[in-house]
């Protein structure tokens, strides 16, 4: 029952104790009051008429006339005048006065009794007659009745004011405690909200207070554990010189490219450095050192201008880095072979490195199901033949034929078809709770199409032209349509990866959020995830939540990991969960860095309440010790491969 609940019920309890103690005491105090004067009244009438009956005993008619006059002036049950002698009345007159005001169950609540009164009536010095008079307690009663009434009215009349200013001083006094409810809400919403205005009340000051400090510490040591996560991390798989992964992340990143065929085909850029260990001698550590950055810059900036992030960027060991990039097109290959070229020769001409070509670098492509060794031995053959030819750059003896210009006409056909028909082919995976491989948490919605043949093309082949067709927002938009069709049939709670072209603008955002919009009591069973690498600013990913939470719909972040500097901000989204990138996950049984970097992530998150979630469990080991750790849930072919999404 709440607090102005219980006060109503208080405050009318209080007024009828008040109000029945109040009618106890008037009424015991006042029967005996209004009982003597109605005494004293029949006792006055009996009197007087008994003096004026004297002369008139033996006149019938006068006798009448006298009693009626005193009868007909107040309130008399019965008067009247007896015979000694043979003690029969001479006349008498009785009636009941009537008061309609008055309650008859307020009349034998009270039980007043009538006041009696007699008198003698002479003929000389003989007793000729007796008077009786029995007044009637009426008009007590209406006095007492008034009164009642008016005494309750007044206590009910201040009983109100006092609930009104009661309700209106609780609720004043007791907003702080709706700030301390709103601040334990937001934590578990993974928020740090502070009480900026204080209470007067001294009691509710300290109590805001204390809250406020238990958030404040909340938030710093979640702060500090993202921290020391995020040292941990740079320490793991940052190059300290260049600020780029190191070969360590470098192997996972090759890895997971290859080993899951959700993940596209691509290129690796090989480059190495020559003779790093003689321009040492010649040139000093510190010059080395500048070149390395300066070549570190160069490849940064090809990641941004040439893969929009999408490329993995590393120094691999000493002078040799490498990219992971998206597959390329003969043109495009082209085009970043002449800029890496001309920047690799300016460094020379700034006098950074006294030998020409500064760097030696090459390009192999990748497919998924490749072994890394392969890969890495096809592109370090490659430089071997730069090297050995002193040019910048060499392709691979193997180099795949370069793409038609119809292949892009032939893309887009098919994937316009299955965009306009609403045909791909929904598969799913299960993500299960960590500590109890029998329940299922949700389930990861996948995407496949299907030829004329009926081959089913998983997302690793068509999704690199989704990307290049700019046919992103569109996929978004479809599977989310799909997605609610299946859901319309059998309800449950289902995960869905979106671009982060679909949520860059509010254009983007509203187009996809109409469905969404069209079908709000499937909302609550879905939750849309970004990934890490295309999230976008932290005002538009708030922008994003709060729009996604009046749906009734929750966000995600899959394959996290990379940009654990975002770390610092998922309080103030609210997320649904995160999904730990499975390079962190594969051998973890047997790699301590790994386990070691899955622990912090989970203590950060932890301090939030964020669900961790892993992605790509493969063997018992893994899972092991991902339960060990403690992670929320785990989904990868250990569990179980992709299935038809009407099967689960």
């Amino acid at each position: 029952m709440s607090l102005y609940k219980q006060l109503l019920i208080g405050i009318c309890l209080f007024t009828f104790v008040i109000f029945c103690g109040n009618f106890v005491v008037t009424l015991e105090s006042s029967r005996e009051q209004y009982r003597n004067q109605l005494s004293a009244h029949a006792q006055d009438a009996a009197t007087a008429l008994g003096l004026s009956l004297t002369t008139h005993i033996d006149d019938p008619t006068m006798t009448e006339l006298m009693v009626n006059s005193i009868f007909d002036s107040g309130y008399f049950y019965r008067i009247r005048v007896i015979d000694i002698k043979t003690n029969k009345p001479i006349i008498e007159r009785s009636d009941v006065p009537q008061n309609t005001r008055v309650p008859q169950w307020f009349v034998r609540l009270v039980h007043l009794s009538p006041g009696e009164g007699d008198a003698i009536v002479m003929r000389g010095w003989t007793q000729a007659a007796r008077v009786e008079v029995v007044s009637h307690p009426m008009f007590a009663l209406a006095r007492l009745w008034n009164s009642i009434v008016a005494s309750f009215l007044w206590l009910t009349g201040c009983s109100l004011l006092f609930l009104l200013a009661a309700t209106l001083l609780l609720r004043r006094m007791l907003r702080p405690l709706n700030y301390i409810v709103d601040q334990a809400m937001a934590i578990t919403r993974r928020e740090f909200l502070n009480v900026s205005a204080l209470p007067k009340t001294p009691e509710l000051r300290r109590v805001v207070e204390a809250t406020n400090m238990m958030v404040t510490q909340l938030k710093v040591l979640f702060s500090d554990q993202a921290r020391r996560t995020e040292s941990l991390r740079q320490e793991a798989y940052h190059d300290s010189l260049t600020g780029l992964s190191n070969r360590r992340a470098f192997d996972m990143q090759l890895q997971s490219r290859l080993s899951d065929e959700e993940n596209p085909a691509g290129h690796i850029l090989l480059l190495r450095v020559q003779d790093l260990m003689g321009l040492n001698q010649r040139l000093g550590g510190a010059k080395s050192d500048q070149l390395l950055v300066a070549v570190a810059d160069i490849l940064t900036g090809l990641q941004r201008n040439y893969f929009h992030h999408e490329g993995f960027v590393a120094r691999v060991r000493g002078g040799e880095f490498a990219i992971i990039a998206p597959l390329m097109l003969g043109q495009d290959l082209d085009n970043l072979s002449n800029t890496l070229t001309t920047q690799l020769k300016a460094l020379s001409e700034t006098g950074m490195s006294d030998l020409s070509p500064v760097a030696h670098f090459a390009l192999v492509p990748f497919n998924v199901g490749d072994s890394p060794q392969a890969v890495l031995a096809q592109a370090d053959q490659a430089l071997a033949r730069a090297e050995t030819e002193m040019r910048f750059f060499a392709s691979p003896d193997t180099a795949p034929a370069p793409e038609r210009e119809e292949d892009h006409h032939s893309w887009y056909t098919r994937l316009d078809a299955v965009l306009t028909n609403g045909a791909f082919e929904l598969f799913s995976q299960p993500v299960y709770a960590c500590n109890n491989a029998h329940v299922v948490l949700h389930h990861k919605i996948l995407a496949r199409i299907k030829t004329r043949e009926g081959e089913l093309v998983p997302a690793g082949r068509f999704m690199p032209w989704i990307h290049r067709l700019d046919l992103s927002r569109r996929m978004d938009i479809v599977m989310l349509q799909q997605t609610l069709q299946e859901l319309a049939k059998s309800p449950r709670p289902l995960a869905l990866s979106i671009s982060g072209a679909s949520v860059a603008d509010d254009q983007s955002l509203n187009a996809l959020l109409q469905p969404l919009k069209s079908a709000p009591q499937l909302a609550a069973w879905l939750t849309l995830e970004l990934d890490e690498n295309e999230l976008p600013d932290v005002e538009r990913v708030n922008v994003l939540v709060s729009r996604l939470k009046a749906l009734g719909c929750r966000l995600g972040i899959q394959h996290f990991g990379g940009r654990f500097h975002l770390i610092g901000n998922l309080p103030q989204w609210g997320l649904a969960w995160i999904k730990v990138d499975g390079s962190y996950i594969r051998n973890i049984d047997s790699e301590d860095d790994k386990k070691l970097f899955i622990e912090a992530i989970y203590w950060a998150t932890r301090q939030i309440n964020l669900p961790l979630i892993a992605e790509r469990v493969e063997t018992a080991g893994e899972l092991a010790i991902l339960e060990n750790i403690g992670l929320h849930g785990a989904m990868g072919r250990y569990f179980a491969d992709a299935s038809t999404l009407g099967r689960n």
